[in-house]
């Protein structure tokens, strides 16, 4: 059952890969004082399984299956580690890949692109620029005005509402 679980997922990143040339906004950069630091066994204390598996190890969770896939409550979407606010609802559209996805940051300087080269596939990852954490990955196949699709695991992000 594991096995078809990681097919799943793997079948459905390619999916949500489509034909992405990975144009991404200019990374940006965060003072020291701002960054959030913490040990493994810090993290895995304040974190569920599930979340320290993709924020601290850059696992996904299943597709279709995150609190935030279809949800349509306003207000802000902070990092589930560090509380770090990264996406407004009102960027949120369905993709239709299964993740949560944005069509802009809140703030390009909390967040870090990282080239992605995992799964067979070229991707970039999206990290928060506070702690690290995992987020997920950017495409460029989004709406306007930005034509960028951030493509988020629930797990990794809380929902402030207004």
């Amino acid at each position: 059952m594991r096995n078809i679980s990681i097919l799943l997922v793997i079948f459905s990143l390619a999916a949500c890969n489509g034909n992405s040339q990975n144009n991404q906004k200019p990374k940006s950069t965060m003072s020291s004082s701002d960054k959030v630091v913490k040990t493994e066994e810090e993290w895995k204390k304040i974190l569920s399984p599930q979340q320290y598996d993709v924020l601290r190890e850059k696992g996904t969770e299943r597709p279709f299956t995150g609190k935030y896939y279809l949800n349509t409550e306003k207000g802000t979407y902070v990092c589930a580690a560090c509380g770090a606010e990264l996406f407004q609802s009102e960027t949120k559209f369905d993709a239709g890949c299964g993740w949560p996805s944005f069509y802009d940051v809140l703030d390009s300087s909390k967040v870090v692109y990282t080239k992605d080269n995992t799964l067979g596939m070229s991707r970039t990852e999206i990290t928060c620029a506070r702690c690290g954490g995992h987020l997920g990955h950017v495409f460029d196949d989004g709406p306007k005005p930005t034509g960028l699709r951030y493509c988020i695991n629930s797990v990794s992000i809380e929902l402030k509402k207004k």
